[in-house]
């Protein structure tokens, strides 16, 4: 395996918001076997070559082992999951076309308010499909398609199939052939060539029901000259039974192109988030990754960008928050395949309440890869002594004239720091919050306020009882 919305400050009364009185107006109910295959691509009306593709990725699900290596997953029990559960039965195009129980939610976390203030585009999903979305006029009439991947699949079915599984194929994983056979929603997302849309398109995941497992299919495709900046964001109420979120993301940066792909996930702590993305960038391209993870029992996430192209840049800007009973095994893969490429993965971590952030990490340079650079930074703090974090760096170089540089800190809060602090007259707990945001800055400084705000929000919350 290879990603809040917008949310305004005060709209967030608890960590994950409550669970939702929605019933499904078509389930296909517990469990998984061809039929249930079937019974979803007969749903959606797919053509035949989207259901053989899901019947060979299901044989290849059935035949691949859970992975050998990171957290514990012996506690998912696949066969009791629902895979396809849908909450209404068309797309909205028009806000007050939601269903009201539906639309309490999304409004209740700020999603349509920050459309209105500052988005080009919105779309929502809800389990397994979209139930909204809206791209503005001016950036439609420029030709930029932006929608949930089943409606791609209808209306733009070649272009769809000239991308799709073409970065990860079923094969990659075991859940990414999970997520090839029951995929549902997600992303479609194209970017003419020389079109420029910087200003955030957004799109918002939530999982109401337990046992409920979300497998969106996003795919986003930025032509040469191109550029794009794509929000993400993922919640779920707590329940007692688990949940599985096992997204795939392929994002294809063609040649000159830019694309920033930013994720703020707060999944609840019985969510297992096995998502698996990948980028490949070609020549003279930027693909950025920003990746926040703040929630889940367990994440299993290591997204990657290949820089096919001489000159492409890729960087990773990540951060992890784990409490009690969190595992956060996250990183980035940079897989150089051009000369003069270049990549930056920051990553920093915050364990607190015997909480778990792991780095696990991959810099590839191949015999192409002339005159490669590429710098990691991997740090945690860890707030308590049940608390534990590992790095798992892997370098594998094969040309002779490339340049990495690697460094991992794992400490404490600064006592020095918490000195100074507390002698100009702050308490502990408001010093060590303090520390904290400035550990975090790197990151945050690269989101816009809005987000900026509420991320410290949602990390000040987590934290509450950690420090002081």
């Amino acid at each position: 395996m290879d990603e809040v919305s917008p949310m305004q400050p005060g709209n967030f009364k608890d960590e994950w918001g409550p669970m939702d009185d929605v019933q499904p107006v078509f389930s296909t109910g517990v469990g998984i076997n061809e039929e249930t295959i079937q019974a979803i691509s007969r749903a959606k009306h797919e053509p035949q070559w989207m259901l053989d593709l899901r019947l060979q990725a299901y044989q290849i699900y059935q035949s691949m082992p859970m992975p050998s290596f990171g957290p514990d997953l012996s506690e998912i029990d696949l066969n009791e999951i629902k895979y396809f559960q849908r909450a209404t039965d068309h797309i909205a195009r028009n806000w007050e076309d939601v269903p009201d129980e539906i639309k309490t939610t999304f409004e209740r976390i700020g999603v349509p308010e920050a459309e209105r203030k500052y988005l080009a585009g919105s779309a929502a999903q809800y389990e397994s499909e979209a139930v909204y979305h809206n791209l503005k006029q001016d950036l439609e009439s420029q030709g930029i398609i932006f929608m949930d991947t089943d409606s791609a699949l209808k209306q733009h079915p070649e272009l769809v199939r000239q991308y799709f599984g073409k970065l990860i194929a079923a094969s990659d994983n075991k859940f990414a052939a999970l997520n090839t056979a029951v995929w549902s929603g997600g992303t479609f997302l194209y970017v003419p060539k020389n079109v420029h849309a910087d200003v955030p398109i957004q799109s918002y995941f939530r999982i109401n029901a337990g046992r409920t497992g979300q497998f969106e299919r996003t795919l986003i495709i930025v032509d040469e000259g191109g550029s794009v900046n794509y929000v993400e964001g993922c919640t779920a109420p707590n329940y007692a039974e688990d949940s599985l979120h096992a997204a795939v993301v392929e994002v294809f940066v063609k040649k000159d192109a830019y694309c920033r792909y930013t994720t703020i996930q707060n999944w609840s702590t019985n969510v297992y988030s096995l998502e698996t993305k990948r980028a490949q960038a070609e020549a003279n391209s930027t693909m950025e990754w920003v990746d926040g993870n703040l929630g889940s029992k367990v994440t299993m996430k290591y997204p990657s960008i290949y820089l096919t192209g001489a000159g492409a840049t890729g960087s990773m800007l990540s951060i992890a928050a784990a409490g009690a009973n969190m595992h956060q095994d996250t990183g980035a893969k940079m897989i150089h395949l051009a000369p003069n490429t270049h990549s930056t993965i920051v990553s920093k971590a915050i364990c607190h309440n015997g909480g778990r952030a792991d780095y696990r990490g991959l810099i590839k340079y191949t015999k192409a890869a002339k005159r490669a650079k590429s710098h990691v930074e991997c740090d945690t703090i860890l707030m308590d002594q049940d608390s534990a974090s590992d790095t798992f760096p892997v370098n594998d170089i094969e040309t002779s004239d490339g340049t990495i540089e690697h460094e991992a800190h794992v400490s404490k809060i600064s006592e020095a720091q918490l000195y100074y602090l507390k002698s100009r007259g702050l308490d502990e707990a408001t010093a060590s919050q303090l520390i904290i945001m400035g550990f975090l800055e790197p990151f945050t400084k690269q989101l816009p306020m809005e987000y900026a705000v509420e991320l410290d929000r949602l990390i000040k919350f987590q934290m509450e009882g950690s420090i002081g």
